[in-house]
């Protein structure tokens, strides 16, 4: 099985419909996608009608935290969508993503650069804007020749010169809130040093400690020592040691399937889960 537990649509920051990134997991050679989306569920009905026979999508969601001033990001599979608790959580951090963006773009204007929020409205589309976005009106402008240029501090990396703060999860708080909404929580790239700081080691153990099921080690922002450390930190801990792509379609270099969770694991989160259940395709044939 081939089974990849990261990605995302445009229900967030992706370029891929919800649909389209189903079928482009099938033809790819995927048994099993995760669609996680930052802080919503809004692409899972379009997943779900559009996952074609043979391959299986397990709902989630990357939720935005902070811990000691260093963000980080946690992936939860398969809870509830519905739960109330954890619903409000993620309706908060939404809301705060447009004002967030807009203050992105008043400081870029001051620092001389012409974006404007229509150009950024635009390329987020229906998603939930977010920094990618802004990232990306930049390099429409030709201001940097990447996406991942943006992410610096000379522009929109934390404490940057366009940097603006968000709300955030504490991320104790999100994972018992998950938990408590039947979900599994997983640690997303916990040591991704080119995106800027990251959290301390201890606090993976005092994660684990309040619930964390597991962290994701292969990843493309992990070199091999990097991945080695992760899994011996895994080991250590008796956490679950995932491998996903972090899929963003055209926004991102990563391919689906790029790094892949071994079977057993896959198996693990699923039996974990009480708030939901993988979804079997039945959505029609994918170009494999």
């Amino acid at each position: 099985m081939r089974i990849d537990l990261h990605a995302h649509s445009t229900a967030s920051d992706g370029t891929d419909t919800p649909a389209e990134l189903v079928r482009a997991a099938a033809a790819a050679g995927l048994d099993v996608v995760a669609l996680t989306d930052h802080d919503t569920v809004a692409g899972y009905a379009e997943a779900i009608a559009a996952t074609p026979a043979g391959l299986t999508l397990v709902t989630g969601a990357e939720l935005s935290c902070r811990v000691g001033g260093v963000p980080m990001h946690l992936l939860a599979y398969l809870f509830d969508p519905q739960e109330p608790e954890l619903s409000r959580e993620r309706e908060l951090v939404r809301d705060d993503r447009v004002p967030r963006a807009r203050t992105m773009v008043a400081k870029l204007q001051a620092l001389g650069v012409p974006v404007t929020w229509e150009q950024v409205a635009r390329i987020a589309g229906d998603g939930s804007v977010g920094r990618p976005h802004v990232a990306s009106a930049l390099v429409e402008l030709g201001v940097v020749a990447t996406v991942s240029d943006a992410f610096t501090p000379e522009w929109l990396a934390d404490g940057g010169r366009a940097y603006a703060p968000k709300h955030e999860l504490d991320p104790f708080e999100a994972v018992r809130l998950v938990k408590a909404a039947g979900g599994v929580t997983v640690f997303a790239h916990p040591l991704a040093v080119k995106r800027g700081a990251v959290v301390p080691e201890r606090v993976i153990a005092e994660l684990a400690a309040a619930g964390l099921d597991g962290i994701e080690v292969d990843h493309m922002d992990h070199d091999a020592p990097t991945r080695d450390r992760l899994r011996g930190i895994a080991a250590d801990l008796g956490l679950l040691a995932t491998g996903s792509s972090d899929y963003h379609g055209s926004r991102k270099t990563c391919r689906l399937g790029e790094y892949t969770t071994d079977p057993e694991i896959y198996g693990e989160i699923t039996r974990r889960a009480t708030g939901a259940f993988p979804v079997p395709g039945a959505g029609g044939p994918a170009d494999r």
